[in-house]
């Protein structure tokens, strides 16, 4: 822009809800393995002491994420060597060893006596190698106190005894008496002799995601016991062709249950008696599930809580209870819903062991979950750009990029094909993690082919939808006043994308520091930024996305040369769309009193057809505020466009007046945050 003026027991784990605390926990979604280990090895067990790959490292997200118990997450072995098996006897060997395993199973295993479970050990990793890893006639059982428990990528199957309601063998895929911080994920799970999962006996801080469980007569057992102690997670999992326990959930004290697909179909031989149960005093929340062809779909017992969010049912019958007072999931962990009509299609496509991606490192990190960067060579990567590059076009699941303490001087850029991006700082403080450049509008290109304009000189530039960054700084450190002769603009931090969520962030600069913009005019371009600081002087927080600053501080800054004058908003709204909406804050800074205004309008290109909009509601204004805060712009009058407060403080807030229009209150509720942002709920991932 031109400068035209010239609970007791919990220890709840800090989410990035919370200013500053960086989310340590990998997002959901499609996973990585590469079977790098075992198939090349001489021996059926074999040891590695290089760095682990991410599939290695990787944390639980859920209640198993919960710092509880003396347990931090749920890691698994992630400490100790990684070892590959293809035998039982090596396999039992590293299960129940003392030490922590992370334990690469890369053949069939084939147990003896059928049923037999293997006692498995606190710090274990058990992955399959690619789909290479069955676990057949058996099992694992995780016995009392044991903790911090992964078991990932395996297909475990084939204990069935040739009597569909056995009531002789009690032979499970995975069972749990009083074991807590359990991960099990992305597992293939079926023809059992009774339970495919059973988590009992007070066994808590438990996720089970991306699980496929099928062909069984009783799925997945929660509770035996009169205790209400199981906190437990269940997400993304396809149950299908499974006549009882879908789960069936007995006193668990949490139990949250989203974006699974249970499927009952038509013409078989299995017929589901009932899906989701809670029992006894069990609290349940039931999200953006999708049920098919399954009778009783949900039910509940008197005594029992169901709470349904944005569930689907498609040719069910009978019972579909809800009822009662649950709990929020996110006072406990983040986390992120996808939408329920894509359930099916995302389930059949991602549920259960994932198959080989290659060997190399720079093919295994791309496909992870989540990936690192460091500068000094700890991480998959030392430049933040070098990892968005290995995020797959076209990616459809949420890809994490953890970015250790440092300073990276470099332009980063998230390009449209890759949605579902978060870069996320690791350190114990926003201002750890620095992305810092200095281009402004009028630095010349290398190539020789001009300047790079103000959108040009964003240090981070986002096009791509659902873009998350948390727990660091986005910063331009451009020298105005070494360079006078050119145009001054520097943007930190660009955004054309709609679904933006930015939290617990510091976007820092001079004039034109936030672009908050779309991908075309005529496109929806959505902003939440919340908890965080934007810091500027002149036009700083500008554009024509429709952006909310919610629960933050923007901090006014001198110009340059140490003068106090500026303007903190420049929208440039379509007349059709919402703007700026800056609610919850503080607006304060080291300049002079009666120095900033807060906005003025922004007709891009001269267009008229264009309907400016900024309201600041509910929000601390400094001295630093003019007591007349809108003004004109390049000849545009902004009493033509959309500005407006209500129900400001602070020295800089004023009484209404035809240079300060005020919100009724009327029309204040219809400028809430929720108008701004419509069918989009910001979740962090």
């Amino acid at each position: 822009m031109t400068d035209t003026r010239s609970k007791p027991r919990h220890r709840r784990r800090k989410t990035a809800l919370v200013v500053g605390a960086p989310l340590a926990l990998t997002a959901a979604g499609v996973l990585a393995y590469s079977p790098v280990f075992g198939d090349d090895a001489e021996n059926a067990a074999s040891a590695a002491t290089a760095a682990a790959p991410a599939w290695a490292t990787a944390t639980a997200d859920g209640f198993a994420s919960v710092n509880a118990l003396g347990q931090n997450g749920t890691y698994g072995g992630r400490d100790g060597q990684i070892v590959t098996v293809k035998t039982p006897a090596d396999l039992e060997k590293y299960a129940t060893a003392a030490e922590p395993y992370v334990i690469v199973v890369a053949a069939t295993i084939n147990m003896d006596p059928v049923g037999k479970e293997i006692k498995v050990q606190s710090n274990k990793t058990i992955v399959g190698s690619g789909t290479s890893g069955h676990i057949v006639g058996g099992g694992f059982f995780l016995g009392s106190g044991v903790h911090n428990v992964i078991i990932r990528n395996l297909t475990i199957r084939d204990a069935y005894q040739g009597v569909w309601n056995d009531k002789e063998h009690d032979f499970d895929g995975i069972q749990m008496d009083g074991a807590h911080h359990v991960w099990i994920d992305h597992n293939d799970l079926r023809h059992m002799a009774d339970g495919l999962i059973d988590v009992r006996k007070d066994s808590t801080y438990v996720t089970v995601s991306w699980n496929k469980m099928s062909q069984d007569n009783k799925a997945f057992g929660i509770g035996w016991t009169d205790n209400v102690v199981t906190d437990i997670t269940i997400h993304h999992n396809w149950i299908r062709e499974t006549e009882q326990r879908n789960p069936s959930t007995d006193n668990a004290a949490h139990a949250h249950l989203y974006n699974n697909f249970l499927e009952d179909v038509a013409g078989t031989d299995i017929t589901s008696s009932y899906g989701n149960y809670s029992r006894g005093a069990t609290k349940m929340v039931l999200e953006n599930s999708y049920f098919q062809g399954i009778n009783n779909p949900v039910i509940k017992d008197s005594t029992a809580t169901v709470v349904q969010k944005g569930n689907t049912f498609v040719g069910t019958s009978g019972r579909n209870e809800s009822g009662g007072t649950a709990f929020d999931p996110k006072s406990y962990y983040a986390y992120t819903l996808d939408a329920t009509a894509n359930v099916p299609s995302l389930l059949k496509s991602g549920a259960g062991p994932r198959s080989s991606i290659g060997t190399t490192a720079s093919t295994l990190a791309a496909a992870a979950t989540t990936l690192t960067v460091a500068k000094d060579g700890s991480g998959q990567y030392t430049t933040v750009q070098a990892a968005v590059n290995a995020v797959p076009a076209n990616n459809a699941s949420r890809v994490v990029i953890q970015v250790k303490p440092g300073t990276y001087r470099e332009l980063v850029k998230v390009p449209s094909n890759k949605p579902h991006v978060t870069i996320q700082g690791t350190g114990g403080s926003r201002k750890d993690t620095v992305i810092v450049y200095n281009n402004a509008s009028g630095t010349p290109k290398p190539d020789g082919s001009g300047t790079y304009g103000t959108g040009g000189s964003a240090t981070v530039a986002v096009e791509a939808d659902d873009f998350q960054a948390r727990n660091l700084t986005i910063s331009n450190d451009f020298d105005e006043a070494a360079h006078t002769d050119i145009a001054q603009q520097a943007v930190a931090l660009r955004t054309s994308a709609d679904k933006v969520f930015l939290d617990g962030v510091i976007v820092s600069g001079d004039q034109d520091t936030l672009l908050v913009d779309t991908a075309a005019k005529d496109k929806l371009g959505r902003v939440y930024l919340t908890n965080s600081y934007v810091i500027g002087n002149v036009d700083f927080i500008f554009g024509r996305a429709t952006a909310v600053i919610d629960k933050s501080v923007i901090t006014l800054k001198k110009r340059y040369n140490g003068t106090s004058a500026g303007y903190v908003t420049a929208p440039s709204t379509a007349a059709d769309r919402k703007g700026f909406l800056i609610a919850n804050s503080t607006v304060n800074g080291d300049v002079s009193a009666a120095s900033f205004y807060l906005g003025r309008p922004w007709h891009a290109g001269g267009d008229t057809t264009l309907d400016p909009q900024t309201t600041v509601r509910n929000t601390s204004l400094s001295a630093a505020i003019k007591s007349a805060p809108w003004t004109d712009m390049s000849g545009f009058s902004w009493k033509d466009d959309r500005f407006a407060e209500y129900r400001n403080t602070g020295a800089g807030s004023g009484a209404a007046s035809g240079d300060r229009p005020q919100l009724t209150d009327a029309q204040a509720a219809n400028q809430e945050v929720a108008d701004w942002l419509g069918d989009w709920t910001p979740t962090a991932s």
